[in-house]
């Protein structure tokens, strides 16, 4: 919790127990603990902000001052019997413990320190793809755009306003509600979460440039679902770029106002399943057959990503890019959806040099071709997606064959350095930010049994060390076989 809250807590607790004990003379001051913690409360709102989940807290103190205030002023108006006022006390301190728990639950939670030697910087862009067509709107004339937001080494200690951890927050966070059909609320206090970024901070001098990463999220995901993930990799000297691609993240809001909400799951997964599984019939997209499924389509936006930070490089129109991207060590990573797409689109474009795919089924045709760069999957046994789909649903057993065999088949196909990870008590949001979200996920059975933060340990670890030995030729022991550090892993390599 923040501070002000912990404060207001703890005030409108002693005020409870001031109806309760009798205190000495010497303890006059504490008859003004009423008062005294209503002042807290407007500090409270007007520093922190309020939020929902304090509701009764809030609810409590007004009540709370409303008594005090009419018992000041008209001291003998009213005589409350000892029953009615211990019901009273006892509601107060059951408002004080929904709040707590509701505050824990769904904290306003921070991003711990990464553990690299840069600080990060962040800028974001909007980029137009003038040589394809939106496909996700039924204007024939739209053209594809994209939200790119970049995050770059800075120095450790540099100064400035800490970026929100989601730009308009406040859209996305209702939107990411109704999509788990949930009330839009509930996660409205994403608007008060910071990043470890600072808005535009000036990029480290260490090096003349940065290798590059592109970074593709989940279904229903956005730029920022892996911060956990893109500030580690940042703060260990790499220069990491994530996008939101319409039709695949939550919903995208360009400068204009204008938005792109994210196809219904029920109508994209035919689309995406006739990449991975390619079906005779193939479905449509508003009349267009989509014979390839949907995947080549957003691997695209990788491609055109790239080749947007090569004009940026030579002039970044917010003047902090320019010269500053190593061009030649470009690798990319994505989770679920966006590692199908990075599939995808190491095949397409050799210019990416290193791949990392997160917990995603492979399209036919990369499993078929193959690929060519180094790659790295991290993933889970067939074992624990059954579990996961009994505790949460959303697995057939189709699903899980399809994920596991695909998966494995593409690195037995590799003609480069691959690598295998399994993470046995991790479930597939473990793999985003999902787990810091609600930290009861694990109790609940959303998430895996693994200690949440034990589990993004070891993800950094695992994709710092590939991208540091493919990009950087920096080796490390944990590519080397079966690691003490991880024994949660099983870790397979294979060599051309």
């Amino acid at each position: 919790m923040r501070v002000l809250e912990i404060i207001l807590f703890v005030a409108n607790t002693l005020s409870l127990f001031s109806l309760i004990i009798p205190l000495p003379g010497n303890f006059y001051w504490v008859q003004y603990s009423i008062p005294i913690t209503l002042t807290i409360f407007i500090v409270q709102i007007l520093r922190e902000g309020s939020r929902w989940q304090l509701m009764p807290l809030y609810t409590l103190t007004v009540c709370l001052f409303a008594v005090w205030l009419f018992h000041t002023v008209l001291p003998d108006a009213i005589h409350v019997n000892g029953f009615i006022k211990g019901i009273a006390i006892m509601l107060g301190f059951l408002s004080i413990l929904l709040s707590l728990v509701l505050a824990i639950a769904l904290p306003v939670f921070q991003f711990p320190r990464p553990g690299g030697s840069y600080g990060i910087g962040t800028i974001t862009y909007h980029w137009v793809d003038m040589s394809r067509q939106e496909i996700f709107t039924r204007e024939q004339n739209d053209h594809r755009e994209i939200m790119a937001q970049v995050w770059y080494p800075t120095k450790i200690d540099s100064s400035g306003t800490n970026a929100p951890y989601i730009q308009d927050a406040e859209l996305l966070s209702s939107t990411l509600a109704n999509l788990l059909h949930l009330p839009k609320f509930i996660f409205s206090h994403f608007k008060y979460v910071r990043s470890n970024a600072i808005l535009s901070a000036p990029i480290a001098e260490d090096e003349s440039s940065y290798p590059v990463l592109i970074f593709s999220s989940g279904l229903d995901g956005f730029r920022a679902s892996n911060t956990f993930q893109v500030e580690e990799l940042v703060s260990q000297g790499y220069i990491v770029v994530g996008i939101d691609q319409p039709g695949a993240s939550a919903i995208v809001r360009f400068p204009d106002g204008r938005q792109i909400s994210g196809w219904q799951r029920d109508d994209i997964q035919p689309l995406i399943r006739q990449s991975i599984d390619p079906q005779p019939e193939a479905p449509e997209l508003y009349g267009k057959v989509l014979a390839d499924g949907i995947i080549p389509y957003f691997s695209q936006d990788l491609s055109f990503t790239l080749g947007q930070l090569i004009m940026f490089n030579e002039n970044d129109p917010q003047h902090i890019l320019t010269g500053r991207l190593d061009l030649n060590h470009v690798g990319t990573f994505g989770v679920s959806l966006g590692g199908i797409n990075v599939a995808e689109a190491c095949l397409d474009d050799l210019r990416l040099k290193a791949c990392l795919i997160m917990d995603a089924p492979i399209p036919a045709n990369v499993v078929d071709a193959g690929l060519q760069q180094p790659s790295m999957i991290i993933t889970r046994d067939a074992d624990t997606m059954r579990l996961e789909h009994e505790r949460a649903g959303g697995w057939t057993e189709y699903d899980i064959q399809q994920h596991q065999t695909t998966m494995r088949s593409l690195y037995e196909g590799l003609v480069s350095d691959g690598y295998y990870l399994q993470i046995s008590e991790i479930f597939h949001v473990n793999f985003t930010d999902f787990p810091y979200w609600l930290p009861i996920a694990s109790q609940i059975g959303l998430t895996g049994s693994i200690n949440a933060q034990r589990g993004f340990d070891i993800i950094n670890a695992y994709t710092v060390a590939f991208f540091d030995k493919h990009l950087k030729n920096q080796s490390s022991p944990l590519l080397n076989g079966a690691s003490k550090l991880y024994p949660e892993v099983n870790f397979e390599i294979r060599h051309p």
